[in-house]
This record gives C-alpha cells, sequence and structure tokens, in this order.
C-alpha cells in the first residue's frame, strides 16, 4: 500500500487532553502548516465548536475540497461508529457522543477515527521504519522481510498498536493492542502504564532520589541528569530509565510471544532510548523459569536493538548456512536466526499518526468502493 503519489487530500486532527492540533495532509505529506487549537475538555459544546473551528481553517488554506476527515481521539470508543465515549482526559464525551457522524453531517465527507496508538504504527508500517527495515535487508542481501509491525508510544500513557500485512488490527471492539493493561512486572498489582509513561520516570526518580512527589523535575531533565548534562541524582535518574526499560521490555515480550515482527517505539520518552533500550533487551533475550526450575528462552526469537549499529549489523547478517539435500550433491540456503528488530519511530510520533491517519481514510475509502 503506497499512497505517496496519491493526490487526494485528507484533512487530520491529533486530538489530546491539552490542545487539538489541525492539518492536511497529501501524498503522505502536510501541506499546511499546522494549527493548535485549546482542547475545551469539560464542555462538549466549546469542544465541538472547536472541532469544526479547526477543520474549517484547514479547509480555507486549501484550493480544492478535501476526500476526507481523520483523525486521532483518546478513547473509549466505538471507532468504526465514529463514537466516543472518553471520561479520562476528555470527559466531555464521556457517555457516548457520536462524534464521527455529527462531523460527516458538517462537512459533507467520510470521516474516519482512532487511536494515535493504532495510527502511529500504522504510519511507521506503510512509510517508517518497517519499509526502512525491509530495504535495509535488501540492500544487505538478504531474503528475509517483515509483514508485522508491532508499536508502542510511551509519553503521558503507554499506547499500542499492530499492523499486518498492511491492514491495521483494531479488533472487534476496537480494542486490540491495549497494552497499557498489561501487568507491571515491577510491581504485579499494577497496570503496566503506570511504569512505562512520563509518570513513571518521575515517580521513580523521587523516590530514587528521595525527594517529594512532584517536585520531580521534568523526563527529559531527569534523562540529562543520567547523561550528566545536568545537576541532579544521576544514580537516580539512570534506575528511572532502567526501571522504565524493564516494565516496557516485559510488556513487549507478552505480546511478542503472540506477534512475531517488528517492534517500534514512539512518544516523548523514546528519545530517551539510549537509556532504556539496553534493559528492554535485556528482558526481550531473558530467561523465564518453569515451577520445577527449569529455565527457558523468554522469547522463541532473538531481539536486536536497531538503533545501535552492532546489533543492527547482525540482525541484517542472520546466520545464512548451506543444507545438503538427502540423497544428493544439491544444497539450500537456511537461515535458522529466528529474529526481531526494535526501533525508535523513524518519521517523529507526530508525523507518524498524520501519515496513519491519512492512509486509514484512503485505504477504508477505496475499500467502500470496490465494495
Amino acid at each position: 500500500m503506497n499512497y505517496s503519489e496519491d493526490q487526494r487530500i485528507v484533512l487530520t486532527l491529533d486530538a489530546g487532553g491539552t490542545n487539538f492540533v489541525f492539518s492536511a495532509i497529501q501524498s503522505n505529506r502536510e501541506i499546511v502548516e499546522p494549527v493548535c487549537l485549546p482542547s475545551e475538555t469539560m464542555e462538549l459544546g466549546k469542544s465541538l465548536d472547536t472541532i469544526a473551528d479547526g477543520f474549517r481553517r484547514m479547509m480555507d488554506t486549501l484550493d480544492e475540497k478535501p476526500a476526507a476527515i481523520s483523525f486521532a481521539f483518546p478513547g473509549p470508543a466505538d471507532y468504526p461508529a465514529g463514537i466516543i465515549d472518553n471520561v479520562g482526559n476528555l470527559p466531555a464525551f464521556a457517555g457516548g457522543v457520536p462524534l464521527g457522524p455529527w462531523l460527516k453531517k458538517q462537512f459533507g465527507m467520510p470521516v474516519f477515527i482512532n487511536n494515535d496508538g493504532n495510527l502511529f504504527v500504522y504510519g511507521e508500517a506503510i512509510a517508517g521504519l518497517l519499509p526502512r527495515v525491509n530495504r535495509m535487508l535488501e540492500e544487505s542481501g538478504c531474503p528475509k522481510r517483515y509483514r508485522i509491525l508491532f508499536g508502542v508510544t510511551l509519553g503521558t500513557g503507554f499506547g499500542g498498536g499492530l499492523v499486518c500485512d498492511g491492514q491495521l488490527i483494531i479488533g472487534d471492539n476496537s480494542n486490540a493492542a491495549e497494552i497499557w493493561l498489561m501487568r507491571n512486572k515491577v510491581r504485579p498489582g499494577c497496570l503496566a502504564e503506570d511504569g512505562a509513561s512520563i509518570r513513571a520516570v518521575c515517580n521513580s526518580y523521587a523516590m530514587n532520589a528521595g525527594i517529594k512527589p512532584g517536585a520531580d523535575p521534568s523526563p527529559k531533565e531527569i534523562e540529562e541528569i543520567a547523561l550528566g548534562q545536568a545537576v541532579g541524582d544521576k544514580a537516580a535518574a539512570i534506575e528511572a530509565y532502567r526501571e522504565l526499560g524493564e516494565v516496557v521490555g516485559d510488556a513487549i515480550a507478552n505480546a511478542l510471544t503472540l506477534v512475531d515482527g517488528l517492534v517500534v517505539i514512539g512518544g516523548g520518552l523514546s528519545k530517551g532510548h539510549h537509556l532504556f533500550m539496553p534493559s528492554v533487551l535485556e528482558e526481550l533475550n531473558g530467561r523465564i523459569s518453569g515451577y520445577e526450575g527449569n529455565s527457558f528462552d523468554r522469547l522463541a526469537q532473538r531481539a536486536f536493538n536497531l538503533e545501535d549499529e552492532t546489533q543492527r549489523a547482525e540482525f541484517l547478517a542472520g546466520a545464512t548456512k548451506q543444507i545438503a539435500m538427502p540423497g544428493g550433491d544439491e544444497t539450500l540456503a537456511y537461515d535458522p536466526l529466528k529474529r526481531i528488530g526494535i526501533g525508535t519511530s523513524v518519521l517523529g510520533t507526530s508525523k507518524a499518526v498524520g501519515i496513519g491517519s491519512y492512509a486509514f481514510a484512503l485505504h477504508n475509502m477505496d475499500k467502500q468502493s470496490s465494495a
């Protein structure tokens, strides 16, 4: 699926609890200057007015009518029906609001909604990490290709998404890849998101540095402290990112026992990958025990950090060897190294969400027109 030369225009929105960011995409490229408006989280009327105003501003900058509206909006939701039931960071939508049908009526065009985790991974599968890895494999002479991309976003929350053979897997209840609800390895009675988000890094630093929660620095400052670029408790900063990697790595390992493919990490915290990726890989390539004390590899595959030059080269090379055909002199190439690669966003999280929104709309429109 390649929409890099498609001339249709799609209006997009990245909706969060603080801001609504509007844009327009054509041929997988942003063609307008994005507009950022406050979210208006408490009053539905004001929030709807803001959303309509943002899309109208986008339309006013274009020379032709867009083909569709497609955007990321926090759930819970029935995304195929376009109904939002958010009771978290956008309580104005609690109880069920038919946002998609309402926008379709306002603007007279198809409307598609999904969550940012799904659309982030979709964008990376179409124009980011997935095609880049397959291109590197081709250039290295390796015949192996990947069709599946699983991804997570590390920010205010812990989101996930899954794409297989160009298809975004959203599930029968719009709830596929809800990785945030996995069990937290470090605190087994808690959910993974509490150990795999901005608040996790800040809380861990505060606890280990012996400071009052709420007085802790930002994740970016904690990253700088860990690298010796800012004043603070360096040991506590390093531990905060190590613990983040442990929780994230365990959650991804659980997902990969069901999903055998590449992994992409996005979100604001992904910029600190050099601090947490080692503990992610330690989890993925670690061991797990049985009741009788016997030990097993955590995964059937070996995981490689694609951000590390040495590991990336080993991943691309594989372990190809020649094996003999029984009863003759013929040999066949065989690569016994089952492997997965894990890397950070190629496009940047926001751009990936935009491209994912664009492709999601066009794919569904083409599917509907051919039915």
